[in-house]
């Protein structure tokens, strides 16, 4: 296990790991093999097969059973969320260069009974940049497909989607302060800094170091709403965190991949009608 704390969810551990080493590849992968892997970043055998039972029930995983061995893979839907999540970490980056000076809002009013709609779609609009700007109006910087957002919470009808741009007297500083927690998002990227900026961290376990660094940085991009630069101080720490991580990820990539192919126990993907 590497001495690297906190050790993140096995949930957010297992989506990584899984993008790294089945997205793209039309492999299932052992429930044993990936025991064997998260021991290294210690998680237990016991939470490690819970959290594979949670994703198949949450429809990110299917399971099939080969002989005694059950084998996990990837469902179209977890597809769909490695994919976007590859996009964050690789194409969009940490850093937003090129705002527009759109905004794109959500108003929303929901029954008070709804308490799982409302965490779905206050948990869907913070993945897709949103902030609160105040009671029942998030916002976002930027253009924000919204229908490919919210689409499938079926909350259409309690939905009012805008875009435009702030006019005088608000300011894009104001409507950033008020609805992001721009000091919180700072110390985050130091936080990973600090982690991760130090001589020797990329060492004698790739496979593991590599796992704990996407899901880290992972982590870090989701909740981050990508403010405009030109908004942000000239010394904002993702810049240094985002080369930090492209750095190390390369770092560790060969001898990851190396070890993956030894350990990891892998039959092509079944087909979903002979999952069970």
């Amino acid at each position: 296990m590497t001495s690297l704390d906190p050790t993140p969810r096995p949930q957010s551990l297992m989506l990584n790991f899984f993008g790294i080493h089945v997205l793209g590849r039309d492999t299932a992968l052992s429930a044993g093999s990936v025991i064997d892997v998260f021991a290294r970043v210690g998680v237990t055998e016991e939470a490690v097969r819970s959290t594979l039972s949670r994703m198949v029930g949450r429809g990110l995983l299917e399971r099939h059973r080969r002989g005694r061995r059950m084998y996990f893979a990837l469902t179209p839907r977890a597809v769909t969320v490695l994919r976007d999540g590859h996009d964050r970490v690789w194409r969009t980056g940490a850093v937003n260069r090129d705002w527009d000076g759109q905004w794109t809002l959500v108003g929303f009013s929901l029954p008070e009974s709804w308490r799982r709609e409302r965490h779905d779609l206050r948990s869907r609009l913070t993945w897709g940049g949103f902030g609160p700007l105040q009671n029942g109006l998030w916002v976002a910087p930027g253009v924000v497909d919204v229908a490919a957002l919210l689409g499938d919470l079926s909350l259409d009808a309690h939905l009012r989607v805008f875009r435009g741009t702030v006019l005088a007297p608000t300011e894009a500083r104001q409507v950033m302060e008020s609805a992001f927690d721009t000091a919180a998002t700072a110390d985050r990227y130091r936080a990973f800094l600090d982690r991760w900026d130090r001589p020797g961290v990329i060492g004698a376990d790739p496979l593991g170091e590599q796992l704990l660094l996407h899901t880290d940085w992972l982590d870090l991009v989701r909740a981050d709403p990508r403010l405009p630069a030109e908004h942000l101080p000239a010394d904002w720490p993702a810049i240094r965190a985002e080369r930090l991580f492209q750095t190390l990820a390369r770092r560790c990539a060969t001898a990851a991949r190396a070890e993956a192919e030894r350990v990891l126990d892998t039959v092509p993907a079944p087909d979903p009608s002979t999952s069970s």
